[in-house]
């Protein structure tokens, strides 16, 4: 066979090969897309978890009876959560309402509905958390199994070798690579797997259930109100 056909059929498999690399790749990134979707829309739901966290600390009054509210929960805040405890949460979240005969006794409502609430909302992030722990575990097998199918080196090559300003690698490879990739070839390859922590979405705090810490809550709520009472009567009206 002529060496000039067999150079020729040589070329057009690899050419082949680089276009399904291309199109595997552009359905990869697809996936990483949405992840950093999920995770911006996280990062949203997180915020508003800490609004939430921010009400319950303003309710303690002072930095003492913060520390004995996470010694009743049992969390260790992150650096995330640490941030929302001085936030502002007026007029963000809803005004909690409560009826009792006195102030001590309304007071204690109010505590109580505010761990409520945070619960319930740290338990929505908590779900949407693992589902997008889930959904990186899913993409990075894509990742594992589309490098493994592909021969990266010889692709490497045949791209390298290119006229990177001709015609040809505009029909190869469309405007995936600019001129200045070209020459990073081997670094653009490879797709870093994707987690939770590089696309910044806080982990979630694993609260317990309300009624569990209601006693404890009520004994706090009752020992701040005998501390500040003057406190607690303006965050009451």
């Amino acid at each position: 066979m002529d060496d000039d056909l067999i150079s020729s059929l040589t070329r057009q498999v690899k050419q082949e090969v680089v276009e399904n690399y291309l199109l595997e790749r552009r359905l990869i990134e697809l996936q990483i897309d949405h992840v950093e979707e999920l995770a911006g829309a996280a990062r949203k739901q997180a915020q508003a978890v800490g609004l939430r966290l921010a009400r319950i600390s303003t309710l303690m009054i002072e930095p003492g009876m913060r520390g004995r509210l996470d010694e009743i929960l049992g969390v260790n805040l992150t650096c995330f959560w640490t941030s929302c405890l001085e936030g502002k949460y007026r007029g963000q979240v809803r005004f909690i309402r409560a009826r009792g005969l006195t102030k001590n006794s309304k007071f204690r409502k109010v505590v109580l509905e505010a761990y409520s609430r945070l619960h319930s909302w740290m338990a929505r992030y908590e779900k949407m958390y693992g589902r997008i722990a889930e959904e990186c575990k899913a993409v990075n097998t894509n990742i594992e199994t589309f490098q493994r199918n592909f021969d990266l080196l010889c692709i490497l090559n045949f791209l390298k070798g290119l006229d990177t300003q001709g015609i040809e690698r505009k029909k190869i490879l469309g405007e995936n690579f600019t001129a200045r990739e070209m020459g990073a070839l081997d670094q653009n390859l490879y797709i870093n797997p994707v987690s939770v922590e590089k696309i910044d979405v806080p982990p979630p705090l694993h609260l317990p259930a309300p009624d569990s810490v209601r006693g404890k809550l009520c004994m706090l709520a009752d020992e701040i109100f005998v501390r500040y009472p003057e406190k607690v009567r303006k965050i009451l009206m």
